[in-house]
């Protein structure tokens, strides 16, 4: 460092959000140098270090760590088209639509995703490498079931509309329809580099052959998945699960979250939370039913239905002590970088505070995903993930819903965007595409 240098950044004068669920800090800082925290904390506590770095006024602002979403389908087009049209479109032309639908969803708040069915374990690297810009990502790459369950999107000419419109090439098939094929499937995805098992325990919405109060997968089927994901360091192992039956199922088989469900009892949220696993109620995706070209009628008077039960019980879940994480489902009928309209929805619906709404987008989702040691909270020595955010969300949580309320968004210490000009003279790297071949 030349003389006179400053050695790192403090961002203070700020309302400081940690994701540790505990008060607010109103005189709050964050010193970040390399990439990383290095404290956090109210600006009268500062560190001597502090005394050496750049400071950047806030001006009031809010900051919190960076948005987790344990929920999205980026392969998937939201409201911009319908999950058929990759049967139009060439493989090439639906990855470059993919590192669009990747930089929005950073630029408005959410640092890390996981991707539950569709991309594969190439982007997660073109990530790390800096080669594209977007969220950190976690993988499962396809969704397991069995045949006439919520992976088979087999149309009624014989051709599987997953394998051609939404999946990446080489991507293992999700359907699977004995325990040895379950077993081997899950191999085929770690091999493939996914970071969890997603398994569908009972029907969906849009697949065209089930119901959602039907079981999706076989209770031995599901067991095997835990086993083999055990086997292989501990995958978590998420499941589609939206009637009791196909909850019932995976909650018994030891699954690490139960996406969507919209049919928990008092019995099973019991016994959740006695097993300590998450519910991703994925209320985003319930405010739009399903009116997809190409789908029969029967999947929209699906979505009316159970959408409507997903908002009536989450409550219920929530107040029962159930752990819960954000995810949106994006990609369905949710279009990418709405991902923070789940906060306030979690408040209406679930019940939530707005600091609890806060805690289950940043800390729980990131134990959620395992990255709970990189991300999640604004503590020394985690990436320096965070948001600057131009209101305040503890008044109004519906505020981090509009890309306007967040001023500037950092991942891993390098500006994914500053609309506001808070970070401008800060000397923090832009999160531009490394150059290298």
């Amino acid at each position: 460092m030349r003389e006179g240098e400053k050695n790192g950044v403090l961002l203070c004068n700020a309302l400081l959000i940690d994701g540790l669920g505990g008060a607010p800090e109103p005189d709050g800082a964050v010193l970040l140098d390399d990439g990383h925290v290095v404290w956090a904390g109210s600006l009268a506590g500062a560190p001597a270090a502090a005394r050496d770095a750049r400071r950047v006024d806030l001006g009031g602002r809010t900051v919190c760590p960076g948005f987790i979403d344990t929920h999205v389908h980026f392969a998937l087009p939201g409201r911009a088209g319908t999950p058929l049209s990759g049967l139009n479109e060439l493989p090439s032309y639906r990855v470059l639509k993919v590192l669009d639908r990747l930089r929005v969803t950073l630029e408005n708040g959410v640092t890390t995703a996981r991707d539950l069915m569709g991309l594969d374990a190439g982007f997660r690297r073109a990530l790390e490498e800096r080669r594209i810009v977007g969220p950190r990502l976690r993988v499962a790459v396809s969704m397991l079931s069995q045949r006439a369950g919520h992976a088979d999107f087999t149309l009624a000419g014989g051709v599987d509309g997953y394998a051609a419109a939404v999946a990446m090439p080489l991507s293992p098939s999700g359907l699977v329809n004995s325990v040895d094929e379950v077993r081997l499937r899950v191999r085929e995805l770690v091999a493939a580099g996914a970071d969890c098992v997603k398994v569908a325990s009972s029907g969906g919405v849009t697949s065209p052959h089930d119901q959602p109060d039907w079981l999706g997968m076989r209770p031995e089927m599901l067991r095997a998945v835990r086993e083999e994901a055990d086997a292989y360091g501990g995958l978590p192992v998420a499941a589609h699960a939206i009637g009791r039956p196909g909850i019932e199922a995976a909650v018994r088989a030891g699954v690490t979250s139960v996406e969507h469900g919209y049919a928990l009892d008092d019995e099973l949220r019991a016994e959740m939370v006695a097993r300590g696993q998450f519910l991703v109620p994925t209320l985003l995706e319930t405010l739009t039913d399903v009116d997809t070209p190409g789908l029969p009628p029967a999947v929209r008077e699906k979505s009316e239905h159970w959408h409507r039960v997903a908002q009536e019980s989450v409550a219920a879940s929530a107040a029962a002590g159930v752990r819960i994480a954000l995810g949106t489902d994006s990609g369905l009928t949710a279009s990418h970088g709405n991902n923070l309209k789940e906060l306030g929805l979690l408040v209406r619906f679930a019940g939530l505070t707005p600091l609890q709404a806060i805690t289950a987008g940043t800390a729980e989702a990131a134990r959620l995903c395992g990255v709970d040691g990189i991300t999640g909270t604004l503590e020394a020595g985690k990436a320096a993930d965070l948001v600057v955010i131009g209101t305040n969300p503890l008044s109004d949580i519906d505020s981090l819903g509009d890309p306007r309320s967040i001023h500037a968004v950092l991942k891993e210490g390098r500006i994914a965007i500053d609309r506001a000009g808070v970070l401008a003279g800060s000397g923090l790297p832009a999160l531009a595409p490394d150059q290298r071949s």
